[in-house]
């Protein structure tokens, strides 16, 4: 029994060794990678074709060293023309996004796991010792340091003076945004296994949606940690700890009054956002995410198949298979193509219509594993080895970049991309940009 591509990616959290152990030991054929060296399912090669859209870099450059190869979740934020990154050595920088120049640049020797969340003011990053930092988005200067009890690898949240973080063992936390002071925590028991990561919380009015590792959805009362509703979105099911890994990992996707939702091994819900009712749900399996336009919801599954799926049914629209086993990031929509980022530092740009590959472009040999980050049609790509670029689709004229990248890092190339299998087709017009 082959394993599916989440779990080659996420390590196994330390609790789930002993376990891990008596499985090889019974000879369990979904355990071969553990002592193999060889991917069971590597990254489909990509396809030579004429592009039928254009991606233009405005600018790029190396920020930082990015993630060291850790599965970190380190991504862009971007408030009144400032895009703010961080590393895994402690390093946050804020940048102008329309020329990539530097703003500011504050060392902190912190080892940063996640972040920045931004609002109020404030940068708001994780730890990987559980450490919750808030700085001053304007300089960069410390405001406050909270610790927590375990790691955090989740974009914290932050609106009304609370901030919301989940943390790595299960639990969630209010803080006071001006000092860090513990408001309230909630708490879920974690299963023996579980993938590496967590979703971030989604602040939808004075609610803080939220995945967990168990497969559960929790509407949590931002003022007080009070659960407004929780909900199973995919019950755990099998013999095995590791086919009952239902994880949460994707982060949730609210439009209106409904809230859209994916577990690993498990299915993609839309939640009434009201009362935590199950509009309808559709078996697939995600841990990275998906993206939102008014009518249809576009996702990649563990098998870096990107789907499109009618948002008011769940019924699919189209599917692109050509980018097989590629690691891809979550969704993100520029008007009319979707963009995806994979593990050879290409972005690809399909089409919302159908889901044809329209066009690509290689912003480095590292991977990318967050998902790009849309504003004012605008694609800014962090990659994993820190190099950063800003993306625009159809043939938009270059800008001058405001700094030269070291000589080890890649120029883009833009290239043509691998036609696609097809699937279910339908119209869907242009989507909306999308930004965090």
């Amino acid at each position: 029994m082959a394993p599916t591509r989440a779990r080659l990616r996420h390590p196994i959290r330390p609790l789930a060794i002993a376990l891990v152990s008596a499985l090889l030991l019974s000879g369990c054929g979904m355990l071969d990678w553990f002592t193999s060296e060889k991917d069971p399912h590597p990254p489909a090669e990509l396809r030579n074709l004429t592009p039928t859209a254009s991606l233009t870099a405005l600018w790029q450059t190396q920020v930082s060293k990015g993630t060291e190869g850790r599965q970190l979740k380190l991504v862009p934020a971007l408030e009144s023309g400032r895009l703010y990154v961080a590393d895994a050595e402690g390093q946050i920088q804020a940048l102008d996004t329309r020329s990539g120049s530097l703003l500011w640049k504050q060392s902190t020797k912190l080892r940063f796991s996640s972040g920045p969340g931004l609002g109020e003011g404030l940068l708001l990053l994780g730890t990987s010792r559980g450490e919750l930092v808030a700085l001053d988005a304007s300089d960069g200067s410390e405001r406050w340091r909270a610790l927590l009890q375990s790691e955090i690898l989740s974009v914290p949240g932050i609106r009304s003076g609370m901030v919301v973080v989940p943390t790595l063992d299960g639990s969630v936390y209010g803080l006071d945004a001006r000092d860090g002071t513990r408001r309230w925590d909630y708490r879920r028991p974690m299963p023996v296994l579980t993938l590496r990561g967590m979703s971030s919380p989604v602040i939808a009015g004075d609610n803080a949606i939220v995945g967990f590792a168990d497969g559960k959805l929790v509407n949590l009362e931002i003022a007080t940690g009070a659960p407004l509703w929780e909900l199973i979105i995919t019950p755990p099911v099998g013999r095995t700890e590791l086919d009952r890994m239902v994880d949460i990992d994707a982060d949730p996707v609210v439009v209106g009054g409904t809230i859209y939702v994916a577990a690993f091994q498990g299915d993609l819900a839309a939640i009434n956002a009201t009362d935590g009712s199950v509009v309808w749900r559709k078996a697939i399996s995600s841990h990275v995410g998906l993206a939102a336009s008014p009518r249809a919801l576009f996702i990649a599954d563990d098998k870096d198949h990107v789907l499109a799926v009618d948002s008011a049914n769940g019924g699919t629209l189209w599917k692109q298979a050509e980018l097989n086993y590629r690691r891809l990031t979550a969704p993100a929509l520029m008007g009319d193509l979707v963009l995806v980022g994979d593990v050879e530092g290409y972005v690809h740009a399909l089409a919302t219509e159908d889901g044809q590959i329209r066009a690509r472009m290689r912003i480095t040999k590292a991977g990318i594993s967050d998902r790009p980050q849309v504003v004012d049609g605008v694609a800014y790509v962090y990659a994993d080895d820190g190099t950063l670029a800003a993306l625009t689709a159809g043939g938009a004229l270059p800008m001058a970049p405001a700094r030269e990248p070291p000589a080890s890092a890649s120029s883009p190339t833009a290239e043509g991309a691998a036609p696609t299998t097809g699937g279910l087709r339908t119209g869907l017009g242009s989507a909306g940009d999308e930004s965090r």
